[in-house]
């Protein structure tokens, strides 16, 4: 898959990278203003339980 990406990507071998860390970019912020905010109320982290 990563393959078929970078020889999907026009230009060369820097215009291949930007457009790569954009991609990262864009995939992070939608990771982290889209769907981990809606995931956020099923995983509770802040809850925790100890047994003995």
């Amino acid at each position: 898959m990563y393959g078929w990406l970078w020889r999907s990507l026009p230009g060369g071998t820097g215009a291949k990278l930007l457009a790569a860390a954009v991609l990262v970019a864009v995939a992070v912020a939608v990771l982290w203003y889209a769907v981990f905010p809606l995931l956020e109320p099923a995983v509770t982290l802040d809850e925790v339980t100890v047994r003995k």
